[in-house]
C-alpha cells in the first residue's frame, strides 16, 4: 500500500486486527485475476508480535485450490474510517481528506486438515466472537458436527510481512482539536477515529 512515513505505524497493527478481525483475503485465480475472500480471520502473536492468522472458508469456495497452488497472499483490513471536513483548518486553502486505519500482511497459506484441527480453530472464533455459544457447539450431536467440519475447509496464514496505516493528519496538528471535536460529535466510525486520536496522544 502507500504509505507516507508519517502513517506508517506498525505497533498498531495488532490492535487494529484484533478490533477488526473481518478481512478481505485476496488470492489469484487460474487467470492470474485477483479473487477476494471476505471473511474473519483469527490473529495469533508470539512475544506481542503478530506471526499467523487463522481462517476457514466453504469446502466449495475455490479458495482452497488457490492457497494450496498458489500459497502467497495478501490479507486486508480495515479499521474505522471516515469523511473529514477542510473546515477543521483555519486555513482556507485545504481540501476535504479521508482519514483511516488498515493493515495489510503478506502470508504464506498452509491447509489444516482433520476434525480436530478444524474444531480448534472454531472453539477459537467462538471464543473470540460469542463465548456463551460454546457450550452449545460441545452439546450438538456428533454426526451434526462432524457433517459441519466436513463442510469447511481451516488454513493457517503464516505473516511474512506487514504494512499499517494510521492516517489521522497527524502532520497537521493545528486541526487536531477540531478534528477531535467533530468525530467525538459523529457516528460509531467518527467516534472510534475520535478514540484513536486520543491514543495516539494528538489530543
Amino acid at each position: 500500500m502507500y504509505l507516507p512515513q508519517q502513517f506508517d505505524k506498525p505497533e498498531h497493527a495488532c490492535a487494529i486486527m484484533r478490533g477488526h478481525p473481518f478481512a478481505s483475503l485476496i488470492t489469484t485465480d487460474d487467470t492470474g485475476f485477483p479473487f477476494v475472500t471476505h471473511l474473519p480471520l483469527k490473529l495469533e502473536e508470539e512475544g506481542a508480535q503478530p506471526v499467523r492468522l487463522l481462517g476457514h472458508c466453504a469446502r466449495g469456495n475455490p479458495l482452497a485450490r488457490y492457497l494450496t497452488e498458489r500459497p502467497e497472499a495478501l490479507a486486508s483490513f480495515m479499521g474505522p474510517q471516515a469523511y473529514m471536513s477542510p473546515q477543521v483548518y483555519t486555513d482556507q486553502q485545504r481540501v476535504p481528506t479521508w482519514t483511516y486505519l488498515a493493515v495489510q500482511a503478506r502470508v504464506q497459506a498452509r491447509l489444516l486438515e482433520g476434525e480436530e484441527a478444524k474444531d480448534a480453530l472454531l472453539k477459537q472464533l467462538i471464543s473470540d466472537h460469542e463465548p456463551a455459544y460454546a457450550a452449545q457447539w460441545r452439546s450438538l450431536p456428533e454426526d451434526y458436527t462432524v457433517k459441519m467440519l466436513n463442510a469447511i475447509q481451516a488454513f493457517e496464514l503464516r505473516i511474512v510481512s506487514l504494512q499499517c496505516a494510521v492516517k489521522l493528519n497527524q502532520h497537521r496538528p493545528e486541526a487536531h482539536a477540531a478534528m477531535h471535536a467533530a468525530y467525538a460529535q459523529g457516528g460509531e466510525q467518527e467516534q472510534a477515529l475520535a478514540g484513536w486520536m486520543k491514543k495516539l496522544g494528538l489530543v
